[in-house]
């Protein structure tokens, strides 16, 4: 098989972590955000799956990028963005904000870090949010400065995690409620912590700004967490899926609104802010949404899909599509996502679908798997 290589170059940006982490049997990259995010490693996807539900990784999410929206009028940008009313926030807290256009299409989902009343990081999933937040700025005559803040994120995920950070950073780290941050002091560099990540086995981001204190910390949490049967990885789509993590791009696109993606709680149509395409979303609320992400099992055990693949009713019409999916060890079948039309929602409705060829059967279900 002929071993294919990544051309590195200034627009496929490699993190500060990246010469550490290929020593440490890295097998696989996607992109994200213009950057290198590992994606795999030199143990089954299973294997990570079970280690990150059982002991503690350390993951490079340095492609998680920080859009920083500052200045007297950054608070008024911020939520001309998002649905989520964002009038009640406090400093120190992390909050999930759907960003949607004049359209009600969401653009990101990021997680807002309200660094204090003039200062907010929008912690990205994959898409050009500075782009778009600095054409509304020039829109709106904002005085507001908009930049990608050089900062990369260290993810420690897993059972494990709260016993090595408190470790290294002293026990008050462990008092951290779930979305909070504070500073943390490493070998007299205060680090942003919050208690937060891309799974639901717990754990905490370090959000480095210091790129040499980084690579120090990087380094002495490997060395720490020994003890902690500490191992690299990255975000792990067995876990991600069961849990329901949807990732932007893959589970939903500027082609669905919040509404159709279960994000009512933070679709606040009824409070006194004004957001981008709240017209639009009170009307969609009105008349009812026309799909909605469901989850779904099928009678198979595996899978490997890098793109959509319509669902069928019995009577070979075309009811949804399925836009992740895996082998789920706890379930021993495939598990995914989809999104469905109106009115096929009925948790148990079977299904058909054709995978590589192959006629398979499905059915439908609710989502967090667990």
């Amino acid at each position: 098989m002929t071993k294919i290589s990544i051309a590195k170059a200034r627009r496929l940006r490699t993190t500060p972590y990246t010469s550490r982490i290929e020593k440490q049997g890295l097998s696989a990259y996607s992109v994200y955000n213009h950057m290198l995010l590992p994606a795999g490693f030199d143990v089954s996807l299973e294997e990570s799956y079970h280690h990150l539900k059982e002991h503690v990784q350390v993951w490079d999410v340095a492609g998680e990028r920080q859009v920083e929206i500052s200045g007297p009028d950054s608070s008024k940008l911020v939520q001309l963005m998002t649905c989520r009313d964002l009038s009640n926030t406090k400093s120190g807290r992390c909050y999930y904000c759907p960003i949607i256009d004049d359209n009600a299409g969401l653009i990101n989902d990021p997680v807002v870090l309200k660094i204090n009343d003039h200062k907010w990081w929008l912690s990205i999933a994959d898409s050009d949010v500075i782009l778009f937040a600095k054409g509304l700025a020039i829109g709106k005559k904002f005085d507001v400065n908009i930049v990608e803040s050089n900062v990369n994120i260290l993810a420690v995920q897993g059972p494990k995690s709260y016993p090595l950070m408190e470790k290294i950073f002293g026990r008050n780290i462990t008092d951290l409620k779930f979305f909070d941050f504070d500073y943390f002091d490493f070998r007299g560099v205060k680090h942003l912590i919050a208690r937060s990540g891309w799974s639901k086995q717990g754990g905490y981001e370090i959000y480095v700004e210091n790129t040499n204190s980084g690579l120090d910390l990087y380094d002495y949490l490997f060395e720490v967490g020994k003890e902690f049967n500490v191992k690299p990885g990255c975000p792990n789509l067995i876990e991600r899926i069961e849990s329901a993590l949807l990732s932007y791009g893959n589970d939903m696109d500027n082609n669905d609104n919040p509404l159709e993606c279960g994000f009512d709680k933070f679709v606040n149509i009824d409070s006194d802010v004004d957001f981008l395409g709240k017209v639009k979303l009170i009307k969609i609320k009105s008349d009812g949404i026309s799909k909605k992400l469901m989850g779904v099992i099928l009678d198979i055990n595996e899978i490997n899909m890098s793109e959509s693949i319509n669902i069928k009713n019995n009577q070979n019409n075309i009811i949804g599509e399925m836009r992740s999916a895996v082998y789920s060890p706890t379930f021993k079948k495939v598990i995914g996502i989809g999104m469905f039309n109106k009115p096929f929602w009925d948790v148990g409705l079977e299904f058909n679908i054709t995978i590589d060829g192959v006629s398979t059967k499905g059915k439908i279900c609710n989502i967090p798997f667990l």
